[in-house]
């Protein structure tokens, strides 16, 4: 059975493991024994945290499997993007320009740096072993994020964004970064993203123009990865997009990757989600599969079931789901549809 929860100081060797198969891009899993290790405690620390409010916070999970103790993938979320330095992004508007006297009025699309998504709720860190895409677990370790959100809303912004990883091709190159971030730090596209996996974007989108870049004047190739999804993530973007997560006019800064925004009360597994009273029982005649979770804080747990769900009845569980979700007999458990 594979269940997500908080990640642990143990986890650390194997969640290395995990950055080293994770794709060119997700920056916020690098690497790097010391910087994991720092988000482990990181995590571990917002966890402990009150959550009065929503702060600077980042919740780490981990998705393991419990027959062999094997980690096969891990998800985040940050409580506040912006909160301790500013989350830059680059916003993609139309600028307008007329003469009275020709007659003419005629757009032109421009970049432009901004941090406008400061102070949403950031969902990132998503990453999968490659034999569980386009698999329920998929589901479950993108979208229990969200049932963890839906129990502890107090610890979060009212909307929610995540940056889907933009085209780079197999030698990861980025013909965004080719065309505009290079000439600004001479660095190929992947050592950029490493050293903001290391380190801080700051640093380097401080160096960025600070003025709009008119779009027509980058070459094609450039322009054609404006809003354009790499392939190994767009299962990532389509469990989102399901979520009623929409494209806005902002991308990403090295790679142009898209944004996804959703208001926190209108996604559909914290809309959806219903919490029901847990009957412990040997077997299950199952008529559908759920995403299910515990309501807790350090020891969240979340599984993907087959169950009978029966509205205003309690839930059936077998034993090995209750040991899963560390619930008993009369406990309360969160689900929603796969």
């Amino acid at each position: 059975m594979l269940v997500l929860r908080p990640v642990e100081p143990t986890d650390l060797p194997q969640l290395q493991q995990l950055a080293r198969d994770s794709l060119v891009g997700v920056t916020s899993l690098p690497d790097d024994s010391e910087r994991l290790g720092e988000k482990i405690a990181g995590s571990r620390d917002s966890f402990d945290s009150d959550g009065s409010a929503h702060g600077p916070e980042n919740y780490f999970f981990v998705l393991e499997d419990l027959d062999n103790r094997r980690l096969v993938g891990c998800s985040e979320i940050l409580a506040t993007a912006g909160y301790d330095e500013p989350f830059y992004s680059l916003r993609n508007r139309h600028f307008t320009s007329a003469s009275r006297e020709l007659n003419i009025e005629h757009g032109v699309p421009a970049l432009s740096l901004c941090h406008d998504l400061s102070g949403h709720t950031l969902l990132r860190g998503f990453h999968i072993d490659a034999a569980l895409v386009r698999t329920p677990f998929s589901e479950l370790l993108s979208r229990a994020r969200l049932l963890f959100i839906a129990a502890h809303g107090q610890r979060f912004a009212e909307a929610v964004i995540t940056e889907i990883v933009g085209y780079s091709d197999e030698q990861g190159h980025s013909p965004f970064w080719d065309a505009l971030g290079k000439h600004f730090f001479d660095l190929p596209y992947a050592e950029a993203e490493r050293l903001c996996g290391l380190q801080s974007r700051t640093f380097l989108a401080e160096l960025m123009p600070q003025y709009p870049i008119y779009v027509p004047m980058l070459s094609q190739a450039a322009q054609d990865c404006i809003g354009r999804i790499h392939p190994d993530g767009q299962e990532a973007f389509d469990i989102l997009e399901r979520e009623g997560f929409e494209t806005n006019s902002y991308i990403d800064l090295f790679d142009a990757g898209p944004t996804l925004y959703a208001r926190t009360a209108n996604i559909r597994s914290i809309a959806r989600s219903q919490t029901v009273t847990v009957c412990r029982q040997a077997q299950i005649d199952a008529r559908g599969r759920y995403l299910l979770s515990n309501d807790a804080l350090h020891g969240f747990r979340a599984i993907v079931a087959e169950l009978d769900y029966q509205p205003g009845q309690s839930l059936a569980l077998t034993p090995a789901m209750c040991a899963a979700l560390q619930v008993s007999d009369g406990a309360s458990v969160r689900l929603t549809a796969l």
